[in-house]
């Protein structure tokens, strides 16, 4: 080997310990900034996991500002690789990929034997609007298609920030539409016990869709039969609840990221995102309704008992509001619906978890529902966390309360 080549491996080598002493660098900062109560299950391993991803999101952010590749698109492409588990198909369930109304969905059938027609559930992946797909919803699909004997439709909506708000609950509805009108014919699903449901921004969507489906007035195709809402993000007026307060650096999601989603999903506009945490882009005149649904004196005493601090007033600003106004109708913020709207959202089952910055928009929303008559079965989960749900038959990466959260739906949807 000639020097000149030594020396061009050297560098090389050097550029290499340099790019990781970089990343782990900024890993540690990130960490020191992240807070995992001891009440979460399996702490430790929930470090490794947040460790982890915030690692593939320096890695891209440094990629996307050499030019390589957009941010987002190599961390989906890194977690469909690399932290996606595929098994093999259990016995006693048959999957097949299909588009329904051009939308792409995987349906998960039991083939168990079956006297008449079973019920059917549409599923939508959560990940902000702009992360999640159909394989990484795959673990929790087969595991309700198979233990609740259901026909399950996973929907593989569009994603931010290639398409924004309205592209994927156009697709939830186009979908679940589609699977409604054949659902006998083609699946012998009784189109009358279908629900809907999914976590975190599916919850959103499922929330959103089963009150854009109550206007309908045609009539001609039966509207869900519940929702199932596993910690779900129902508004985006006020980010300073006691949950949001108390698990505002707990992983996997930090207040400020609920934030960023949020404005992915709407159009992207990320100046206005601390105007947001702030509450500065909410219209006095909508304040005293907001703060009606979204009191802290609605929520149980024990979501106070970690700790809430109320902040003074936001002071208004007109152009936020125009940035971001389409974020506080019924569509992207479900909990904000009037009451007419809520009444006539089916029975609902809503999943919160303790150490979760949208815990309380679930508990808030239980509360509107109850108010206003609809059946609503709760589940709280003590040690759980946002995301938990994901993390279900995934090898090393598997957290034993995930299988909890999944079951609880399972027991939920054999009911109906």
């Amino acid at each position: 080997m000639d020097i000149s080549s030594a020396i061009l491996i050297i560098g090389f080598a050097a550029l290499v310990a340099a790019f990781l002493l970089l990343v782990i660098g900024l890993v540690y900062s990130e960490l020191m900034n992240s807070d995992i109560p001891r009440g979460v299950a399996n702490s430790g391993k929930l470090h490794i996991v947040h460790g982890m991803f915030v690692g593939i999101a320096i890695v891209g952010r440094i990629l996307e500002r050499l030019g390589i590749c957009h941010q987002v698109s190599f961390t989906r492409w890194f977690r469909a690789c690399f932290l996606t588990r595929l098994n093999p198909v259990p016995p006693g369930l048959r999957v097949k990929d299909l588009r329904f109304a051009e939308v792409p969905v995987r349906v998960y059938e039991p083939t168990a034997a079956f006297d008449g027609l079973r019920r059917g559930l549409v599923y939508f992946h959560g990940g902000g609007w702009v992360m999640g797909s159909i394989n990484a919803a795959d673990e929790v699909c087969r595991h309700i298609a198979k233990e609740a004997e259901t026909t399950v439709v996973s929907v593989g909506y569009r994603l931010a920030p290639e398409h924004r708000y309205p592209a994927q609950l156009d697709d939830c509805e186009a979908a679940t539409c589609h699977f409604l009108s054949v659902a006998e014919a083609e699946f012998s699903v009784d189109s009358r016990r279908v629900a809907v449901g999914g976590d975190s921004a599916g919850a959103n969507l499922a929330a959103a869709l089963c009150q854009r489906l109550a206007k309908r007035e045609d009539g001609h195709l039966p509207s869900p039969c519940a929702q199932v809402l596993i910690y779900p993000a129902l508004q985006m007026a006020d980010f300073n609840l006691p949950s949001y307060q108390q698990n505002h650096a707990v992983p996997i999601l930090f207040r400020g990221r609920v934030a960023f989603y949020f404005l992915q999903y709407l159009n992207g506009d990320m100046s206005v995102c601390q105007d947001v945490l702030e509450g500065n882009h909410v219209p006095t005149e909508l304040r005293p309704r907001y703060q009606e649904w979204l009191s802290p004196s609605s929520l149980p005493p024990e979501c106070l008992a970690r700790g809430y601090c109320e902040q003074p007033a936001a002071e208004y600003d007109g152009e936020v509001y125009h940035i971001v106004k389409s974020g506080l109708e019924p569509d992207v913020s479900p909990l904000l619906a009037d009451d007419a709207a809520i009444q006539k959202t089916p029975p609902t089952f809503i999943l919160t978890c303790e150490y979760d910055v949208l815990r309380d928009d679930g508990i808030l929303y239980r509360k509107r529902l109850m108010d206003l008559g609809i059946d609503v079965t709760w589940q709280h989960v003590m040690d759980g966390f946002h995301g938990i749900i994901n993390f279900i038959n995934q090898g090393w990466l598997t957290f034993p309360s995930a299988t909890r959260v999944v079951d609880s739906v399972v027991d939920y949807v054999k009911t109906l």
